[in-house]
């Protein structure tokens, strides 16, 4: 099993990187076929969701799909590790004990269960290792299902572009494409946002963004876990996997830098990053911090800041300075000429997006948010890229670049993964300045 696809490598502009490719030739040739034809059908009454990755996100996806509803049923999970399935399907069954219906026949197990929970399904959520996300996302749409996907929407250039591929052709198939990237839908930054764009703080002058915390899920290895096993268990730790911070969370705090430049791309990056307080085999490959600044066409510079590190300031928050006032996001405060706080209700944005998401395949309305899932993922991992290899990119090179996080499959249990233990345990981490990571396809 093979789960890469073939990806265009042609030249690519800073506009021409969302723009129609190859695949949306071949897909539209098909259009008189009838090709939503596996997707829910407006008006019924039961939409059958699959789970694809059962960790902490993925049956946190479930229940939101389920909340959003009262017409979704869970039919079918997979995960690569049974115990995973059970424990997630007891927690979802504590919210919704009549439609989580997932009979032992429709729990799936290995690197191929995936395609077992497309089958049969109207709708896939996708919430598993972050390198599969892309691929997964286009199996699924080939099968014609409407699909929620968990950022990031790649961790490699390779990656971002399989997703772009499939979020275009999913609009030739009038599926839906729900992001994970669940700022969109909180009420207060989206205000707050179309109060910058409206002229609130004036021209805008820069950006500081912040995503701030302790290492998040970590596994201890225990015994008899072969090397690969440990490493997919312990998947936020493993670049390969994870695509490491900045791409793993900081992506959200740079989706919203993206949309107040109104949904613009970075020109060029450069960054610092490394490990100074995280030591230890259970911290995998992955650094610690990281620190970019990105520069956009027009002259404009977002400042972005992410840690990983025990007993720190943490949090995270977004600043926006202007040439009338500041803003900052989250809080919904603007200080300056146009004074304002945002004195709504902010319900939890990745329930808002669910909701949103059920209505628009009941409503035959496809959502799809291919355009910002592609622009803000593609920066995050410029800006992965930068820290990793100590050097300044352009966009242009990075949109061009062949690099893709080994390895390419097929996968199994028997790979062996591209990162190894050194005799003290310790797993090496990328050196700025002697690391091509990202960079003509090193």
């Amino acid at each position: 099993m093979n789960t890469g696809i073939k990806i265009s490598t042609g030249n690519v502009t800073r506009r021409d990187f969302l723009k129609t490719s190859a695949t949306v030739a071949a897909a539209t040739a098909f259009g008189s076929l009838d090709l939503t034809r596996s997707a829910h059908a407006a008006g019924s009454d039961i939409i059958k969701v699959g789970l694809i990755g059962c960790g902490l996100r993925g049956t946190a996806a479930a229940i939101d799909a389920l909340d959003a509803d009262p017409g979704v049923e869970l039919t079918a999970m997979s995960d690569l590790f049974s115990d995973k399935i059970e424990a997630s399907l007891a927690i979802i069954r504590q919210s919704h004990p009549n439609r989580a219906k997932v009979p032992m026949d429709r729990r799936f197990t290995g690197f191929d269960g995936y395609r077992q929970v497309i089958v049969g399904c109207d709708v896939v959520l996708i919430a598993c290792a972050s390198r599969f996300h892309p691929y997964y996302l286009r199996a699924a749409v080939d099968a014609g299902k409407h699909v929620f996907v968990e950022k990031p929407h790649g961790i490699d250039p390779v990656g971002v572009r399989a997703t772009r591929d499939a979020c275009i052709l999913a609009k030739t198939k009038g599926l839906s494409v729900l992001s994970g990237l669940h700022n969109r839908f909180n009420t207060c930054v989206k205000e707050t946002v179309q109060r910058i764009h409206d002229g609130a703080i004036g021209e805008v002058l820069s950006l500081e963004v912040n995503f701030l915390r302790a290492p998040y899920v970590l596994v201890e290895r225990q015994p008899g876990w072969r090397e690969i096993e440990y490493q997919c268990r312990n998947w936020y730790h493993f670049s390969w996997l994870s695509g490491d911070d900045v791409t793993q969370s900081l992506v959200h705090s740079l989706d919203k830098a993206c949309w107040v430049m109104r949904d613009d791309h970075p020109i060029t990056a450069h960054g610092l990053g490394g490990r100074s307080a995280s030591f230890g085999p259970i911290y995998g490959d992955v650094f610690d911090h990281h620190s970019v600044v990105y520069e956009f066409p027009s002259g404009v510079k977002v400042y972005a800041f992410c840690r990983t590190q025990k007993d720190c300031h943490d949090g995270t928050s977004d600043y926006i300075v202007g040439t009338k006032g500041r803003a900052s996001l989250l809080i919904g405060k603007i200080t300056g000429e146009n004074t304002w706080k945002f004195a709504g209700n902010v319900e939890p944005p990745y329930k808002v997006e669910q909701r949103e998401f059920f209505k628009a395949i009941r409503a035959g309305v496809p959502i799809n948010c291919g355009d910002y899932m592609v622009n803000s993922t593609m920066t995050a991992v410029m800006g992965q890229m930068v820290c990793y290899n100590g050097r300044k990119l352009g966009w242009p090179k990075l949109a061009n670049s062949l690099f893709a996080f080994p390895p390419q499959g097929p996968y199994d249990f028997n790979i062996k993964p591209p990162v190894q233990p050194g005799a003290d345990g310790q797993y090496p981490v990328p050196a700025p300045g002697r690391n091509q990571i990202g960079i003509d396809g090193a």
